[in-house]
């Protein structure tokens, strides 16, 4: 499904709603941000108001998962802070109001608070991240929490090539970007490939 199509499904999925919520999954490397930006670009094209919602502003600062001992996991699911996203959500889904949203910035391996405004004429919500689908506690509690989900599955392969890359453009040698990747990044594509619950729409790419 190319993007003008999964446009369009969107907006007649959303005909009528005040606020349409979008859920974008996938596992690492498969390129959701960039779908989710894209849509809501071709979105807005046609007069729509639309906003992204990243999973990624969730994480949790490194001084607290080096607290925990999960630095090293740093991405995986219990490494976010669920329970701040699952009422974020809420305060999205509830649409009484301006709701401030953090994001995540690669520069700095850290998350910036109330970076994003979700503006109450926002009609289309566009949240993207690795576990939204994911068919564990406590993520398992998101189902019906979006008014459509779509899971972006390139295959583990791609996927794979993906994340080494990654690594690589960053400047790591091959042993270290091998280990990067397959210490933590691969487990957990391969976790939400595997652990996941239906979508309405999946794509294996865009």
């Amino acid at each position: 499904m190319n993007m003008h199509a999964l446009r369009d499904e969107i907006l007649k999925r959303a005909a009528g709603a005040a606020r349409f919520i979008v859920a974008i999954a996938g596992p690492p490397g498969a390129g959701k941000s960039t779908l989710a930006e894209a849509l809501a670009e071709v979105l807005v094209e046609v007069g729509e108001k639309a906003a992204v919602l990243p999973m990624d502003g969730f994480h949790m600062d490194n001084a607290v998962l080096e607290e925990k001992g999960l630095l090293a996991r740093k991405g995986a699911p219990e490494t976010f802070d669920f329970r701040s996203f699952l009422s974020t959500l809420a305060a999205v889904g509830a649409n009484d109001g301006e709701v401030l949203v953090p994001i995540f910035d690669r520069s700095r391996e850290l998350a910036i608070a109330s970076a994003r405004v979700i503006a109450p004429e926002t009609r289309i919500v566009l949240v993207e991240g690795n576990y939204l689908m994911l068919d564990e506690a406590p993520w398992n509690r998101l189902e019906g929490a979006f008014d459509l989900s779509i899971f972006i599955d390139p295959g583990l392969d791609v996927v794979e090539q993906r994340l080494l890359k990654r690594w690589f453009d960053h400047g790591y040698d091959d042993e270290t970007a091998r280990v990067k990747a397959f210490g933590n990044d691969i487990p957990n594509a391969r976790r939400v490939i595997g652990s996941r619950r239906s979508a309405d729409l999946v794509i294996q790419d865009f």
